[in-house]
């Protein structure tokens, strides 16, 4: 990898939190370790966060996803605070600044609209201030509903886009895409490099998430797709260890990469 990068890293539910979906703060306060260690490197990092609704539930004492949509944007607005608390709190300790920023979909769907974020992530990044971004649940309803297009997922992929991102790296419960599910299939084999995402790489995704969260590896895909497609490699690793994100930088085999499509030379 080159010397100075900007990387987004995405992270889910299932890694933040516990089953009983209180706050894995050991892991949380590593990936912010992590997280600063880089960006003292001189690399420009994002952090796309999901987690508001399953941190809402810990906080709540709630252990059933609720169905109402209502409801769930209401636990997510308790859980979003508490996420950017300990945020604010861990990154803090090693002298790092936090920005929140809620995204939906609509970002994007004109060019002035994407132009005014990305001149907001720019000037965050260039104050060196660590932009921590989710999409808005409280008042958004695509993702709690189940719309893909509202997945933290692709979410993160549009924001590697947008600040024409080198890398984005996604931090899940499974450590890369297999050619079938290894929870019930011991002989599944793992992806290393995935030169071109065909329907047959499609279909090894199946659809595995947790109650906690809304992803799996179908919505890794997608964003793969998005991010890929524009130039950006997408390394999808297991959050279970954070630092896991070091020998992505070093280079190491860990996880599954998938190639970005060469840029044309007129690209910025």
């Amino acid at each position: 990898m080159k010397d100075k990068q900007r990387i987004v890293i995405k992270v889910g539910t299932s890694t933040l939190t516990y089953e009983n979906g209180k706050a894995n703060l050991r892991k949380v306060e590593k990936l912010c370790k992590v997280i600063s260690d880089l960006e003292n490197q001189g690399h420009e990092m994002v952090l796309v966060s999901s987690g508001a609704l399953g941190v809402g539930m810990g906080k709540l004492g709630i252990t059933t996803r609720p169905t109402e949509t209502n409801k769930k944007q209401a636990i997510a607005a308790v859980g979003q605070c508490e996420l950017m608390f300990m945020y604010d709190k861990f990154f803090g300790e090693y002298n790092n600044v936090v920005s929140q920023i809620l995204l939906t979909k609509y970002v994007v769907e004109t060019p002035h609209k994407e132009e005014t974020v990305r001149n907001t992530f720019m000037s965050l990044i260039d104050m060196g201030i660590i932009p921590i971004v989710n999409e808005n649940d409280s008042v958004a309803t695509d993702e709690l509903e189940g719309n893909k297009i509202g997945d933290n997922d692709q979410l993160s992929a549009i924001v590697a886009k947008i600040i024409d991102a080198d890398k984005l790296i996604i931090l899940t419960d499974i450590d890369g895409l297999y050619d079938k599910n290894p929870a019930t299939n011991s002989d599944a084999k793992k992806i290393n490099t995935v030169e071109l995402i065909t329907d047959e790489i499609k279909a090894m995704a199946g659809g595995r998430g947790s109650n906690r969260g809304t992803g799996g590896m179908a919505t890794k895909i997608l964003a793969a797709e998005i991010a890929t497609e524009v130039g950006i490699d997408v390394q999808i690793i297991s959050g279970e260890n954070p630092e896991t994100i070091y020998d992505v930088f070093e280079g190491k085999p860990v996880g599954t990469i998938f190639m970005g499509k060469e840029k044309d030379n007129d690209c910025n």
